[in-house]
């Protein structure tokens, strides 16, 4: 399993919650609330990274490598305190300076063994 380069992303990042949650309803109004399987509620980071052009070439190289099997990585996301899996399904860079670039990323947690 490959592990995403420690390379910080920048603050301002945003954390995504959608727990899965089944739904019913009833003719008389009421309605039923369950959820199906362990791992409900997958996160979802959009992460920034504003770092030289050296770290983003890391970045993309290692994301590149990962879509060409859509294999996923670990990352521990900031604030947290363990490593979870994760996918990057879409990802774009930007060079707003001389040697700096901007890595935006979106990173989706998924489970497997």
């Amino acid at each position: 399993m490959a592990t995403f380069p420690s390379i910080t992303p920048t603050y301002g990042i945003q954390k995504r919650s959608a727990p899965s949650v089944r739904k019913v309803q009833f003719g008389d109004g009421y309605e039923s609330r369950f959820t199906m399987g362990v791992n409900q509620d997958p996160k979802v980071y959009n992460l920034t990274f504003e770092v030289s052009e050296t770290d983003s070439d890391t970045i993309e190289t290692f994301l590149d490598a990962r879509a060409a099997d859509f294999a996923s990585f670990d990352f521990t996301p900031p604030g947290e305190g363990s490593s979870s899996k994760f996918v990057c399904e879409t990802w774009s860079k930007s060079i707003p300076y001389l040697n700096r670039a901007r890595i935006q990323a979106t990173f989706r947690e998924v489970f497997e063994p």
